[in-house]
């Protein structure tokens, strides 16, 4: 952070409103400068010193938005290098490579292909948000119609062309979808700065080395074009990682905002026809440092294991992953269900409704103020207890809201049963099995 908490205390305006939330203008002061709020939740700032501290207090990388509508996204905005010191911001986005040079059949498979994989896990979608249209000259494709039949997916497009005519024209088609145009680099980047900013897109920057693309970013800078990214893929996978890592070091540690902007990686160019490689790619430049990664294949059995892992690396450290407590009627539940309880945390959750829901049996899923925690450990706490659950369905009235007194309790916390039938007089308890994939069998045998 380029100031300290005392320097923003000194342009403050020194009210003590706490208008902003905070006590003081001092407190304020150092939240801002430990990046907890930001400079804009104070009105009273004069327009020269928020000027002055907004440039200084944004993150060393910037957020750049692209797609348009329901299907924007961030990428970028990143304060740290490892997610334990603070938290990743802006996921790593994926996408899938079309190119001129494939036939009609191909093209045809690859965009059914991106379709298929669209699943949700932990209450988010996972899919493939975005297509990667190359242009190659001797290609067996029109370009411009290929960027139409990528458009009509409704993925965020990425169109890799250096020719500023040809580019030009297929952003006629697809600018209003907010793409990426990745064609910059020393040789033609008045051009294509022109091609972008007049189509009001992000531009992608490339270069032989790391010293050519900081040359060129610079001078689209002064162009006034800080709308950007950087492909920071390499000859070789070696050079692509340092490329990246590097690149995001020199920006979040040294303070080079001319390294400030999110990356591509291209694993097309690096690991061309090597699926295996590919995916194993994938999941090492979603750690180090991606934002978005190009692949020619993204199918189940690659994206199981990388959205999982994305899924945990963007997921906040400091809190917990949970879901509102409450009562949750599964497959047209009604008073007179049976009721299973479990905690609040989100994969247990998600895995328990889900099992539930495929089990067919109505059942009230009832869900406990556990902190965030697993069975167990919620349990070992003393936060998932007999007094817990009888105390949470008195202040919820679940007796004055279910008829039915049959509570399905998870088998791992089996030693329960003896203290809430005690607690909670006229009610039958259930042991459940210990595994969530056994719910549907139990459910519909139970039934």
């Amino acid at each position: 952070m380029a100031l300290k908490g005392l320097d923003i205390f000194k342009l403050s305006p020194k009210k003590n409103c706490k208008e902003c939330g905070c006590p003081t203008c001092m407190a304020f002061s150092m939240k801002v400068a430990q990046g907890a709020v930001d400079i804009a939740a104070c009105p009273y700032f004069a327009p020269e010193a928020l000027a002055k501290l907004s440039a200084a207090t944004e993150p060393p990388m910037k957020t750049i938005k692209v797609g348009a509508g329901d299907a924007e996204l961030s990428l970028g905005g990143e304060t740290v290098l490892f997610r334990h010191e603070k938290t990743f911001v802006s996921r790593t986005r994926y996408a899938m490579s079309l190119c001129t040079c494939m036939d009609d059949e191909t093209v045809a498979q690859k965009l059914e292909d991106i379709k298929k994989v669209d699943y949700e896990r932990i209450g988010e979608r996972m899919f493939v948000e975005m297509v990667y249209v190359n242009y190659s000259a001797d290609g067996k494709q029109d370009y411009v119609e290929l960027v139409k039949k990528a458009a009509e997916t409704g993925r965020i497009l990425i169109l890799d062309c250096k020719d500023a005519e040809i580019a030009k024209a297929a952003l006629e088609v697809c600018k209003d979808g907010k793409p990426i145009l990745n064609g910059a680099d020393a040789s033609n980047y008045e051009a294509m700065n022109a091609v972008a900013t007049a189509a009001g897109v992000v531009l992608g920057v490339s270069g032989a080395d790391l010293s050519e693309i900081h040359d060129t970013v610079e001078k689209l800078e002064g162009l006034g074009n800080k709308n950007l990214v950087i492909d920071v893929t390499g000859a070789e996978v070696k050079e692509t990682f340092k490329n990246a890592v590097q690149i995001r070091k020199a920006a979040i540690k040294d303070g080079d905002r001319t390294f400030g902007y999110p990356s591509i990686v291209n694993l097309h160019k690096i690991a061309a026809g090597d699926l295996h490689k590919q995916a194993a790619l994938l999941s090492l430049f979603t750690m180090k440092y991606g934002s978005v990664i190009v692949a020619e294949h993204i199918g189940y059995a690659e994206a199981l294991p990388l959205y999982g892992l994305r899924q945990n690396l963007f997921t906040d450290p400091q809190k917990p992953m949970k879901v509102e407590p409450g009562v949750y009627p599964l497959n047209g539940a009604d008073e007179n269900s049976v009721c299973l309880t479990t905690v609040d945390f989100a994969l247990t959750y998600f895995l328990v409704s889900g099992e539930l829901e495929r089990s067919g049996v109505p059942v009230n899923l009832i869900i406990n103020d556990a902190g965030g925690l697993s069975v167990l450990t919620s349990w070992a706490a003393g936060k998932f207890s007999s007094s817990s659950i009888a105390k949470f369905f008195q202040e919820q009235d679940i007796e004055g809201k279910i008829k039915s007194r049959k509570l399905i309790i998870p088998g791992k916390v089996a030693v329960l049963k003896g203290e809430l039938e005690a607690k909670m007089p006229g009610w039958e308890i259930i042991i459940a099995p210990n595994e969530a994939v056994q719910l549907v069998k139990f459910m519909k045998d139970f039934a």
